[in-house]
């Protein structure tokens, strides 16, 4: 009283080093699932297996060369595998991990979270 400001509350001085790590590993998963197209590819695979021509057909408006570097760099974080089939005709095709399987429930929850809170009012 007496003209004295109240100092708001704060979190503590110095975050926890679970938040740190937590936020770190947060900031390196969105970087890397941000990435146009990433979760959308990871998205289509949940469906099971596909080859390149219906992951395009699935996702209309993207590049080949842009779906293939997607595809490329999936596949090195192991996420997706890619299987050749000799044929013939040869055939390529692309299925999630272990490790990519395990991202889809929270990919899942994101979309579930976006169309609660994102989507655009439709009048």
């Amino acid at each position: 009283m007496g003209g004295m400001a109240t100092k708001p509350k704060t979190r503590n001085d110095a975050p926890s080093d679970a938040c740190v790590r937590g936020d770190v590993a947060l900031a390196r998963a969105f970087e890397f699932l941000g990435k146009r197209w990433n979760a959308m590819v990871l998205g289509n695979l949940s469906e099971g297996p596909a080859g390149f021509r219906e992951l395009s057909r699935a996702m209309g408006g993207i590049s080949d060369s842009v779906l293939s570097d997607r595809l490329s760099d999936l596949a090195a974080a192991g996420l997706i595998a890619r299987t050749v089939d000799d044929g013939p005709p040869l055939a390529v095709s692309y299925a999630l991990t272990d490790r990519g399987e395990a991202l889809i429930p929270a990919l899942a929850q994101i979309s579930l979270w976006a169309q609660e809170h994102l989507m655009r009012d439709e009048t």
